[in-house]
């Protein structure tokens, strides 16, 4: 209930204007979000990678409503692009880019697949000519047919680029099977949409277990999976499946958010393992904040108590 409550929450515009706000929102909100700027983000980058963490950044923002909006944001990716390559962050992919085709203009009527497919290929010409890569974020189940077939026009030149699958929905271990070839990066994550019984599993317990079913394809396929779960129990499930697979360090990687479980992620990258960090950055924090709170309660229970003490 709580987290269908917290969904709802992300898309609507009152409450959102009442958050933003805040005179305290935005000191809380800097564990979760690097900051406003391109150089915010470069910055915190650079922090992560000391410590042996890899990093992907999102430039926050999605439903772009104009074709101008599509393009500022395809510009501000260029523009952080050249910057990480400024600072040597994009060697091997250390630092790669993670977008939404929502916010590239996907939803601009008959146009927007055109537009959206646009704008990630100057993306993903840009990332290739500075030694990166960029993986596409899943969106709502409205758009994983478009989605998934964007990537695949865009893997025809650049078969790196990496795909979010969700395994709350019930076609997701059908799509794993179906992309864990050589080569696919395929990142596994549980979702974080408010999403109809008709199309995804409701129970959380539900999920974690289509979460392990895909983890299974992915992790017994050829091609390279991105693991992103905060859970212990299922880090530790990707360990003992990992092994059975006999799959060495590199052929996989484990991902968190910026600001949840960092001691944790220190651990792992020390241990060996291949930590990659989502690092989102950008003043359109207030989506991406709230869905991250309704996939972790604990994550609401640190804003709350940021938003007590500092008032």
């Amino acid at each position: 209930m709580l987290r269908q409550t917290l969904l709802g929450m992300s898309r609507n515009d009152q409450l959102r204007q009442i958050i933003e706000q805040a005179p305290v929102s935005r000191d809380v909100v800097k564990r979760f979000v690097a900051g406003d700027q391109t150089p915010d983000a470069v910055r915190v980058a650079g922090e992560l990678v000391e410590t042996r963490r890899r990093v992907t950044i999102d430039y926050l923002g999605e439903d772009t409503l104009d074709p101008e909006q599509a393009a500022a944001t395809t510009d501000a990716y260029l523009q952080l692009l050249g910057a990480l390559a400024e600072a040597g962050l994009t060697v091997d992919g250390t630092v790669e880019v993670s977008l939404k085709l929502s916010a590239l203009g996907q939803a601009l009527g008959r146009d927007g697949h055109r537009i959206a497919l646009y704008h990630a290929r100057s993306i993903c010409q840009t990332a290739a000519n500075v030694g990166t890569t960029v993986t596409v974020d899943m969106e709502d189940h409205t758009t994983t047919d478009l989605t998934l077939a964007t990537v695949r026009e865009l893997r025809q030149d650049w078969p790196w680029v990496g795909v979010a699958l969700q395994s709350y929905l019930y076609r997701t271990e059908e799509d794993c099977r179906d992309l864990a070839h050589e080569g696919s990066r395929v990142r596994l994550c549980k979702g974080a949409y408010k999403e109809p019984e008709s199309v995804a599993f409701q129970d959380a317990g539900d999920v974690d277990r289509a979460y392990v079913r895909c983890l299974k394809v992915l992790l017994q396929g050829q091609g390279y999976p991105m693991v992103a779960t905060h859970d212990p129990r299922l880090i530790e499930i990707t360990s003992v499946l990992a092994a059975k697979a006999q799959r060495s360090p590199d052929s996989f990687e484990l991902q968190m958010l910026l600001g949840i479980r960092p001691d944790e992620q220190l651990r792992l990258a020390g241990s060996g393992a291949q930590m990659r960090v989502y690092l989102p950055y950008g003043q359109d924090w207030y989506g991406y904040l709230v869905r991250r709170m309704a996939e972790r309660p604990a994550n609401l229970s640190f804003f709350l108590r940021g938003l007590a003490t500092r008032g």
